[in-house]
């Protein structure tokens, strides 16, 4: 739960990604979609996105050029090993409101993303770099009562790690055995997101009572980087980040309609899922449908056949074309059996498949509209309480006017302003 205590936090969070999930974060990320479910990115501010580094080309197809060029390997990975990582830098709105808000924003995120260079290894494996400005704060645009936008970085890059590669018993030379080989840059999520061991201030490895090393969490180290570096870079009215924390909303009641925002669109995949999954199902039952009718036409064709007695002879005669039809027919009888019981379990799975995923569909639309009406009295209870701190303020205002005390609040105002300074 992001945390209401008024302090500007730095976060930055990392999410792997497979190839299957590339291409929509690159979508999102460079605005190639023409709709989005979050009603709160405005397209017509979209020029305003800063680019730190432009992608030249798809992220999968940088991602093969790299290979190619042999700047990355991918030489052991599992088919399904996740290739990229995503890199999300954030501090709450009201940061960038307070300094000044969009010029601020890009000269901040300017350093954040010096700073993701050097978290990544070398800015040859960042695919991209963007700066999203087009994404409105509700809460403090409500209010305010004017818009304002919440400022963060996303990164996308190729996580790798330095690996030796050795000789093996397989070489002619024998003295070369075990020794390097070459260097490669490995692409591994995994080993570059290992724990570290932790140091105390003098650079020694700090120890557990059995002797083994006290372990840092990767998340633990990337926060600590990145708040390092901001401050080295001079913004040193930033505090390190916690884990769970964006506080990218006003109020804990706010946090929580963002909490039940993403389970919206998280039910709303589920059923668009679903409904796919239901109309390739029906589809497959059509054509089952089709293959059963079209045998039973073939059969009625043979039962139309008439049979002729022939002149002088017990035996009958049939024409040519339905002696051809009645032979194969003939032939071809088991395995017609055969075909029709097969499709027949198929055409019952496929019921069945259809029958399961409709009650699916079903419970997630109750879900949904439950969800719904949650986030309805959330909004609403959100609003009482900013009409209740607006009266406040006023209240606050009046009293301050009544009581001549208004010079006294310009001076400290005055006093901050050459503290920033």
């Amino acid at each position: 739960m992001a945390r209401n205590d008024g302090v500007d936090r730095t976060t930055v969070r990392n999410v792997n990604l497979s190839e299957t999930k590339i291409s929509n974060t690159q979508r999102h990320n460079e605005r190639e979609k023409d709709a989005y479910r979050n009603e709160d990115i405005v397209l017509e501010r979209t020029a305003y996105n800063v680019h730190y580094k432009t992608p030249m080309g798809s992220y999968s197809e940088m991602f093969a050029q790299m290979e190619a060029s042999k700047i990355i390997s991918t030489r052991g990975l599992k088919e399904d090993a996740d290739h990229y990582g995503e890199l999300i830098f954030d501090v709450n709105s009201a940061y960038f409101h307070n300094h000044g808000g969009y010029e601020f924003a890009k000269k901040f995120y300017e350093d954040a993303y010096k700073a993701a260079i050097e978290i990544v290894g070398g800015e040859q494996y960042i695919l991209s770099a963007v700066m999203h400005a087009d994404e409105r704060n509700r809460a403090m645009s409500e209010a305010l009562e004017k818009d304002v936008y919440h400022y963060h970085l996303h990164v996308v890059y190729i996580p790798v790690v330095e690996k030796q590669v050795l000789w093996t018993k397989r070489c002619k030379d024998p003295a070369l055995v075990g020794t390097v080989k070459e260097t490669i840059m490995q692409v591994s999520s995994s080993k570059k997101w290992l724990s570290k061991p932790a140091v105390d201030e003098t650079g020694r490895t700090i120890l557990q009572k059995n002797g083994k090393p006290v372990l840092k969490k990767s998340y633990s180290q990337l926060q600590d980087d990145f708040f390092n570096h901001m401050r080295a870079a001079g913004y040193d009215d930033v505090e390190r980040g916690e884990r769970g924390s964006t506080e990218e909303h006003l109020t804990v009641m706010q946090f929580k309609i963002g909490q039940e925002q993403a389970r919206l669109e998280e039910l709303q995949e589920t059923k668009a899922e679903i409904a796919s999954e239901i109309e390739h199902e029906e589809s497959k039952l059509d054509k089952t449908k089709f293959k059963i009718h079209k045998q039973k036409l073939d059969l009625e064709h043979i039962e139309q056949i008439e049979a002729k007695p022939a002149l002088l002879s017990s035996k009958v005669t049939v024409e040519k074309s339905d002696f051809d039809a009645l032979k194969t027919a003939a032939q071809k009888y088991v395995t017609q059996e055969r075909k029709e019981s097969r499709l027949q379990k198929e055409l019952d799975k496929a019921k069945k498949m259809i029958a399961d995923l409709t009650a699916a569909l079903k419970a997630v639309k109750e879900e949904l509209a439950q969800h719904k009406s949650i986030r309805a009295k959330l909004n609403n209870t959100l609003q009482q309480e900013n009409e209740q701190l607006k009266a406040r303020i006023r209240w606050y205002d009046t009293i301050i006017d009544t009581k001549n005390l208004r010079k006294l609040f310009s001076r400290y105002d005055h006093h901050r302003q050459q503290e920033r300074q």
